[in-house]
């Protein structure tokens, strides 16, 4: 799954395409950029031990915390900025979207999908908080603090003036995906994938 969901973010960047991943986690991403897409660029990362990590491995991240914004980086300064799988880990998540197409061009975001149907039927029958193989956590030590939905997002970028480019719904199998499309993203898919960029922009 994790080979596949980099192969759809790197389909959307062109080689050589200058980015910023914000939270950008063990920086397997940002590798995989570099390596297979000639992408070029750097990451924000809050955990302090994991930048020590990325500076030994020769990979440029820098300390940051995404809700205080990105004052430091210029208006399109990036081809793209990415935002994955952090979106729910914010305390601003309008901000730092506004933030991150600010600094870019483009942007590509991505999230577990809340709406999917087996979270559903776990809090429907049981009536506690679910824990799936997407979302393995407990509601006391899960990082994720907000709770959001493919249909969701996409309401909130019409509310924020936000075109969306390209959706790409993430499956666990290959069947799903032709068999659920995007029509059925909201109850089937286990996360998000979204080309965005401000309306306006060129």
């Amino acid at each position: 799954m994790i080979e596949l969901y980099y192969k759809y973010i790197g389909r959307l960047i062109e080689p050589g395409a200058k980015v910023l991943d914000l939270g950008c986690g063990d920086g397997a991403l940002l590798e995989y950029l570099f390596t297979k897409h000639e992408a070029k660029g750097s990451g924000i990362e809050i955990d302090f031990d994991k930048v020590i990590d990325y500076v030994k491995r020769g990979i440029s991240v820098f300390q940051g915390n995404l809700d205080e914004g990105l004052k430091e980086y210029q208006t399109q300064s990036f081809d793209v900025v990415i935002l994955s799988q952090t979106l729910q880990q914010v305390q601003k998540p309008l901000f730092v979207i506004s933030e991150m197409l600010r600094v870019g061009k483009k942007g590509i975001v991505t999230f577990p999908n809340f709406g999917h149907w087996e979270i559903r039927r776990q809090l429907l029958l049981s009536g506690k908080a679910p824990s799936t193989s997407n979302l393995p956590y407990e509601w006391y030590n899960s990082p994720n603090i907000r709770v959001l939905t493919i249909k969701d997002f996409k309401i909130a970028c019409q509310k924020e003036n936000i075109t969306i480019l390209k959706e790409i719904p993430l499956y666990k199998n290959i069947l799903s995906r032709f068999l659920f499309g995007s029509k059925y993203s909201n109850l089937m898919a286990d996360n998000g994938l979204f080309l965005i960029k401000k309306e306006g922009d060129t």
